[in-house]
């Protein structure tokens, strides 16, 4: 039996994972892939200590820290994907993965962060893979001489949409809403290149095309008039959703599915079961924060494992 379950590969499991193997806790670390969501992004510009940064070269760097401090104590469990979490005897946590495999602890971590909300419009499924994609790094040289479209206001819609000039004819990036999610700095640095035209307060209706798509239809929340653009390609950036189905119903959760946490310690509402990052109800989501809160919620397992 371990002391400590992280469920989670990304920077609030890398960031719990280092700082459970310098406490000397007994620990797994369960995930997929170091490096979560980031590892597909081209440049990361707010990762602090590191002005620009690629997703790949970061989980590269997180995977070689891990390496280095893991020790004795730290075992790491990869290629493995959490599908349930149980109170089982001795107050004692069971996770059972994909592959049939079970750990047991007396204190678990959750940090498995969020996945991208999909394109619900007609079409969107249908045209998936076919010219609705949901990854600039793995798909936009795919795209390279064509017009495509970035569907989504925050950041991660706006470095799409800078990440596929390097290919694209051109960029058009719809966003549903009349203000931008984005940094005002991103924005700019998008709105100043001329291939790339934003069109905001615009509702998606429909993904057209015969074998790929040809175009997305749009409704033009001002004027109530539909429009078609015709593009080749549609990079879907439309926010996420907290991946904590294989908790539900064993932690209190929010309306949409995210793990309530006292945010003093990162407590969940069962003894014994932390949680931190993207899949929790925090106000504010991004890599540093999620890095720090597991760190928090690791000291606070680590006083109330020696209290046991």
């Amino acid at each position: 039996m371990y002391d400590l379950i992280i469920i989670g590969g990304g920077p609030a499991g890398v960031a719990a994972g280092v700082y459970a193997a310098r406490k000397h806790l007994k620990t797994v670390l369960i995930a997929e892939e170091i490096g979560g969501q980031s590892s597909v992004s081209e440049g990361i510009e707010n990762w602090i200590g590191s002005p620009k940064i690629h997703g790949q070269e970061l989980a590269k760097l997180f995977k070689a820290h891990l390496d280095a401090v893991k020790g004795d104590f730290l075992e790491l469990a990869t290629g493995e994907r959490a599908v349930s979490l149980v109170c089982g005897a001795d107050k004692q946590f069971v996770v059972k993965t994909k592959t049939g495999k079970e750990f047991s602890a007396r204190a678990v971590l959750v940090v498995t962060g969020a996945g991208r909300r999909k394109l619900d419009v007609p079409g969107a499924e249908k045209f998936e893979n076919k010219g609705v994609t949901y990854c600039a790094s793995c798909d936009g040289p795919l795209f390279a001489g064509m017009d495509v479209a970035v569907v989504g206001g925050g950041n991660a819609g706006f470095e799409t949409a800078l990440q596929l000039l390097a290919y694209a004819k051109s960029v058009t990036l719809i966003h549903r809403h009349a203000t931008f999610k984005a940094d005002p700095i991103t924005v700019e640095k998008a709105a100043a290149h001329q291939n790339i035209r934003i069109i905001k307060h615009a509702e998606p209706t429909e993904v057209v095309g015969d074998a790929f798509v040809s175009g997305l239809k749009y409704t033009d929340k001002d004027s109530g008039a539909v429009e078609e653009l015709p593009v080749s390609g549609i990079f879907v950036e439309a926010g996420v959703l907290p991946n904590t189905g294989f908790v539900e119903g064993l932690v209190e959760l929010d309306p949409i599915k995210r793990i309530k946490v006292d945010p003093h310690n990162q407590r969940t509402n069962v003894e014994g079961i932390w949680a931190a990052g993207d899949c929790t109800d925090e106000l504010y989501h991004q890599n540093n924060i999620a890095a720090g809160d597991a760190v928090k919620a690791l000291e606070d397992i680590y006083l109330w494992i020696k209290k046991q």
